[in-house]
C-alpha cells in the first residue's frame, strides 16, 4: 500500500507486486477533508480511511512519503498531521510502515529525482498499464510511492533488494538481497538513476 499524505487530499493506493517486481494495479483513491472542518475531525477522517483500506486489502506493508520542509509552513504541518494519522492506523493493525523521500519516489518511476508531477503521473500510467493517468496528482503520487517501495525491496520473499549497496535514509527498512539476483532492465535503470542523483 502506498500513501501520499495530505490533510486536504490524502492519496491511498494498493498494488500487487510479484517476486520479479512486476506491479499490478488494485485500487487508488483519495481521503479528503475540508479546511472548514475541525482539525481533530480531519485527522480522524484520514485515520479511519487508512484503517478501512488496510482492513479491506490486508497489505504486507505500507509505504508513505517522508515529509520534507517546503515553502509553506502550513502545508508541512497539515502533511505531518495526515502522516501521523496514517502511521498510527497502520501501527494499530500491525502493518509495517516504510518511508521514502520524494526524490527516491521520482527516481524510482521516472529515472530522475527531480521529475515533475506530470512526468510521475505519465510513468505510473505506463508502468501499471492504465488507460488514463490517475487524477488528482495525489492519487498518482500514492501509486508511485507503492511502486517505489516494491522496487526498493518491499516485496515479500522476492530476494531482490533495489536498495542493496545504496545508502538509504533513516526510517527505511530494506530487506536482504540474494547474492547475484538478476535485475530487470527497469530495475537497472532505476539503480543507475539513484547513483547519479547522489553524485
Amino acid at each position: 500500500m502506498g500513501i501520499d499524505p495530505g490533510l486536504t487530499r490524502c492519496g491511498i493506493s494498493m498494488l500487487d507486486m510479484t517476486a520479479d517486481r512486476k506491479a499490478y494495479f488494485v485500487n487508488v483513491g483519495i481521503a479528503g477533508t475540508q479546511a472548514a472542518e475541525a482539525l481533530d475531525q480531519r485527522i480522524l477522517r484520514i485515520f479511519n480511511a487508512t484503517q478501512q483500506w488496510i482492513k479491506v486489502y490486508k497489505p504486507d506493508a505500507l509505504a508513505i512519503e517522508r515529509i520534507f520542509a517546503q515553502e509553506q509552513v502550513n502545508t508541512v504541518i497539515g502533511t505531518a498531521h495526515a502522516s501521523g494519522a496514517v502511521i498510527s492506523a497502520a501501527a494499530m493493525l500491525g502493518v509495517p510502515v516504510h518511508f521514502h523521500t520524494p526524490s527516491e519516489v521520482k527516481a524510482a518511476v521516472t529515472g530522475s529525482g527531480r521529475a515533475d508531477k506530470g512526468s510521475v503521473g505519465r510513468m505510473v500510467t505506463r508502468i501499471l498499464g492504465l488507460e488514463k493517468m490517475p487524477k488528482p496528482a495525489d492519487a498518482a503520487d500514492a501509486l508511485a510511492i507503492a511502486i517505489c517501495h516494491g522496487w526498493r525491496g518491499g516485496g515479500i520473499g522476492s530476494g531482490i533488494n533495489m536498495a542493496a549497496h545504496t545508502q538509504t535514509h533513516q526510517g527505511s527498512r530494506p530487506v536482504q538481497a540474494a547474492r547475484g539476483a538478476a535485475l530487470t532492465p527497469a530495475q537497472r535503470a532505476w539503480k543507475e538513476a539513484e547513483a547519479k542523483a547522489r553524485r
